[in-house]
């Protein structure tokens, strides 16, 4: 058997992807030092909290929750489980009955959903009809004792509720309420041979942080 590790991270450059509203900023990176001149590379980066591949502290949502840096690093590495949604149609809600048909008695701790919704990566339609998770799903998940919580889309929510809706990101607020960990926007799901898998998520490690963007690598045996 051969360990493979996929880079489950999208790359992090000016004029990416970002949320559309004023709160998540657009990247800027400026090169400061430069060879020749002051004779190494050094580079400003400005970003959000939640650009690219990022992970989702309950502080994001709930006032007062854990924030990233507090969290235990015991649960950003360990075994995941991968459950394959690829062929959940648009504005498809995942319900009960679809996660206890995937996952049958097992309790992951780690869980991410593959929808191969990172295809729409780069484009509007990434933040339109994804599927979802229904209220009684995260609930369930919640019971079910998970605690980070993986996904190739940009939320788990229904992008009807998103910001601005009168009904604004239910699943966040009952997932961050509980203290699961949100891990957003992953990419290259499909390139993960088997669902049982060991699972590296690492967020910087921002004081008092909402969020912050991750290097996320699954590693596998084939």
């Amino acid at each position: 058997m051969t360990r493979r590790v996929v880079d489950l991270t999208y790359d992090i450059h000016e004029g990416m992807t970002t949320f559309p509203v004023h709160w998540h900023p657009t990247v800027e990176i400026t090169q400061l030092g430069r060879h020749g001149i002051e004779n190494r590379e050094t580079r400003k980066v400005v970003l959000g909290t939640h650009t690219g591949t990022h992970c989702d502290a309950p502080r994001h949502f709930i006032a007062g929750g854990q924030t990233i840096d507090r969290i235990d690093p015991d649960l950003w590495i360990g075994p995941a489980l991968l459950l394959d949604f690829s062929a959940a149609d648009e504005s498809h809600e995942i319900t009960v009955a679809d996660l206890e048909r995937c996952i049958g008695e097992r309790r992951p701790e780690r869980l991410v959903l593959r929808f191969d919704w990172s295809r729409y990566w780069g484009t509007s339609k990434f933040y339109q009809d994804h599927p979802y998770l229904g209220t009684p799903a995260a609930e369930w998940l919640v019971g079910r004792g998970v605690r980070l919580l993986g996904m190739d889309t940009p939320m788990p929510d229904n992008p009807a509720h998103g910001a601005g809706s009168s009904n604004d990101s239910p699943i966040h607020k009952i997932l961050l309420g509980q203290g699961v960990v949100l891990v957003e926007y992953l990419c290259n799901l499909s390139e993960i041979p088997s669902p049982e898998f060991e699972l590296v998520v690492c967020p910087l490690k921002i004081l008092d942080g909402d969020g912050a963007p991750a290097r996320c690598l699954a590693v596998a045996t084939e």
